[in-house]
């Protein structure tokens, strides 16, 4: 039997430049960093500011309530904060008395991801007894499940829509088989509604998450404002797209212009989800950006496949001579999925490297390890592709008359089904992996670090070089921090970039920690520690373009 290929190239070249065009047409930037703040972190100033400010390396947007200032009592302090581009302004609306004031802050970066962090500083001179802020008590629900599950539902509903308007309209064209069609036609809107409905309660549920804020935050305008436009951007085009597609989808004969259009519509839903994620965050952007689009429209072409596959082969083998045969339909999916397959783990190999950044993250980081599971569940996926198209396939296109033909349609039917089944299941880990960062877990110092004869001073190793920290003197207020970066010779080594270092105790987070580079691989900084206890350092330190290993230390201070 002699198969003829649909000429779909043009078509399918035509749907990836749209999402290409989708995917530029909103940049965005990895995620916020301070670079300063006025007074220094750990400044002891003569007299009380009346207002403080925070620069950020890009612009930035306030959230409700996400400045807190406190006093040397651990009293809250009335304060006025903005957000102009990448500065955040507060203004004080009561004068500080003297001793110690901590400040809380929270923003949103532009690509939507929260950062926050703290700023200790003394007027007069710093407080010996400070008083710790109190701990927030919050009802916040469990959001980023919710997050999840939603996402999940937005990812398969969506993808498993353009999916079917492809199928529906490069392999199985209305005409001849309008009976067949009205299985896959119904699962498509439903598909098409699920997707939209998840992707509009995302944008809430994303809102409380990045906030930190309850339902109640929701009443407020300034919530919603400060959701990146990129958050309603995707909602928008999931649900502009899906209408225009099933528009035209549903008006029968759907041939040039019109066929290209709803291709081109759903295309751009389905590419609507690469405005946001980690790929706006990793590096080259215009690169990674346009290998998501291509992995998301790839993955939509093959779910939608499977689905339709399995939807209509069962009613083409009891058709007889009339329209497309199982095995002409079949034929033409698997002509097309091999290219498929080549684009997403093309596109999947690319977008791993550039998130990633290291053979070690796939083990060492959750994002890396969820990743290995994606890939044994496409490995499977794989796996029953190719019996269909090398046994099931032939066996069907030698099949002689319609009841042969039947009984080899039900177990192709059955095997695309299960295909279908596990790459809803790769769907699921990446509405996970969607939550998690890409960036290496905090490892503990070692052992031997933590029993060094001085208190004060901790090391651990990032990568191959040891970094020691040490904290003088290790009691509460003015001390100074230093960090020192050695080879493995014990000489003096630099990363790629400057070491960042956070701090925090259980009770106050005082964030980034300014550090000042003295000569190679040593540098300081003057903090303030308000209060006794336990404190966790936390470094990082980027030891190659990819490799961007995180060590914890903590210090007894007294």
């Amino acid at each position: 039997m002699t198969v003829a290929r649909p000429r779909t190239l043009p078509l399918l070249l035509a749907v990836l430049a749209a999402a290409w065009v989708l995917a530029l047409a909103a940049p965005a930037s990895a995620h916020a960093t301070l670079i300063s703040t006025d007074p220094a972190q750990g400044a002891v100033l003569e007299s009380a500011p009346e207002r403080l400010l925070f620069t950020f390396d890009e612009g930035v947007r306030g959230v409700p309530d996400g400045v807190q200032v406190f006093d040397s009592q651990g009293g809250p302090v009335d304060v006025a904060a903005s957000v102009s581009g990448a500065e955040l302004r507060v203004e004080l609306d009561e004068p500080l008395g003297e001793g110690t004031t901590v400040v809380v802050w929270r923003v949103v970066s532009e690509d939507g991801h929260p950062i926050s962090g703290s700023l200790t500083f003394s007027v007069g001179a710093p407080t010996t007894d400070f008083t710790p802020p109190p701990a927030e008590e919050t009802d916040t629900p469990d959001v980023p499940w919710s997050l999840t599950l939603a996402r999940w539902v937005g990812y398969v509903g969506l993808l498993l829509a353009g999916g079917l308007v492809a199928f529906l309209m490069l392999f199985l064209p209305a005409g001849r088989d309008a009976d067949v069609r009205r299985r896959p036609l119904r699962v498509v809107r439903v598909a098409a509604v699920a997707a939209a409905v998840a992707w509009l309660v995302a944008l809430p549920l994303s809102a409380m998450y990045l906030l930190d804020a309850g339902a109640g935050s929701l009443a407020r305008g300034s919530t919603w404002g400060s959701l990146p436009t990129s958050e309603y951007a995707v909602p928008v085009a999931v649900v502009a797209g899906l209408t225009l597609a099933l528009t035209l989808l549903g008006r029968g004969e759907t041939v040039g212009g019109r066929r290209s259009v709803a291709l081109l519509a759903a295309a751009v839903a389905v590419a609507a989800p690469a405005l946001t994620g980690h790929t706006r965050a990793a590096s080259p952007e215009l690169l990674v950006v346009a290998t998501d689009v291509l992995h998301l429209v790839a993955g939509a072409v093959w779910l939608g496949g499977l689905v339709g596959l399995a939807l209509v082969l069962p009613g083409l083998s009891s058709m007889g001579g009339r329209g497309a045969s199982a095995a002409e339909v079949l034929a033409r999916f698997s002509t097309a999925a091999a290219g498929v397959l080549a684009a997403l783990v093309a596109a999947g190999s690319v977008l791993a490297w550039r998130i990633l950044g290291s053979w070690s993250g796939l083990v060492d980081t959750t994002y890396g390890r969820l990743l290995l599971v994606k890939i044994g569940i496409v490995l499977v996926a794989v796996a029953i592709a190719a019996w269909n198209r090398w046994s099931l396939l032939p066996r069907l296109q030698r099949a002689g008359g319609r009841d042969e033909a039947a009984a080899v349609t039900r177990p192709v039917a059955r095997a695309t089904a299960v295909e279908a089944v596990v790459l809803v299941a790769v769907l699921a880990v990446t509405g996970v992996l969607v939550d998690r960062s890409p960036e290496g877990e905090p490892k503990p110092a070692s052992a031997a670090a933590t029993a060094d004869s001085d208190p004060g001073t901790r090391s651990t190793t990032l990568g191959e070089i040891e970094v020691e920290a040490s904290l003088t003197p290790l009691t509460r207020g003015p001390t100074t921090l230093t960090l020192r970066l050695r080879d493995a010779a014990g000489a003096p080594t630099e990363g790629v970039a400057p070491p960042v270092v956070r701090l925090a105790s259980d009770r106050v987070v005082l964030g980034n920690v300014p550090l000042q580079p003295v000569s190679a691989g040593l540098y300081t900084a003057e903090v303030v520690l308000p209060s006794a206890g336990t404190w966790r350092m936390q470094v990082s330190l980027r030891v190659s373009e990819f490799a961007n290993p995180v060590g914890e230390l903590e210090f007894d201070v007294s």
